[in-house]
């Protein structure tokens, strides 16, 4: 386990309590969900937060949002989704929250060596399976001349525009 976390510590380039966070919940994920790691989208992580602790999912699982099998779903809580598409088994990883002050450096130690079942609630996951990451065609903006997956174009004027370029429409009510 140490090598293993030398090799996220590595990729993350430095230590600290949120990258054994993402340690603990990507080794919880191997283990309940019976998978190494992910070449395609075998495994998909939904995570909720956009902290250290995707790092370390991303160098042990292989989860990476370019692949489409790492979702970013900003809640800020320290939860993450596992799925294993072979297996069709899931899990909902919640950290739980310490019951003790520590500094830094001894939270990160206390992460390390607990056991995952200790550190998060364990639970199948809330959040129906996404498909799988689709290939979109490019669309080049009649404004701005730069291309963009054609999911994301907006017309307006009859015009082809990027999410940049569209004026979108906000209209407000008056108050009372």
């Amino acid at each position: 386990m140490e090598k293993l976390w030398e090799r996220v510590v590595e990729f993350h380039g430095h230590e600290c309590p949120g990258l054994a966070i993402g340690f603990k919940a990507a080794l919880a994920a191997k283990e309940y969900l019976g998978c190494y790691d992910s070449e395609d989208e075998e495994i998909l992580c939904i995570s909720e937060n956009d902290a250290c602790g995707v790092d370390a999912i991303q160098s042990l699982l292989r989860c990476t949002v370019g692949k489409g099998n790492l979702i970013i779903r900003l809640t800020g809580k320290s939860v993450y989704h596992f799925y294993n598409r072979t297996n069709g088994k899931s899990i909902r990883l919640s950290l739980k929250p310490s019951s003790t002050q520590m500094d830094r450096e001894n939270y990160k130690k206390y992460l390390l060596k607990e056991d995952a079942k200790e550190l998060f609630n364990v639970s199948e996951t809330n959040i129906c399976l996404p498909e799988k990451a689709r290939i979109f065609n490019s669309v080049t903006c009649e404004k701005c001349g730069e291309k963009t997956a054609e999911h994301l174009i907006r017309i307006q004027n009859n015009e082809k525009l990027c999410l940049d370029c569209f004026d979108e429409y906000k209209r407000f009510y008056v108050q009372l």
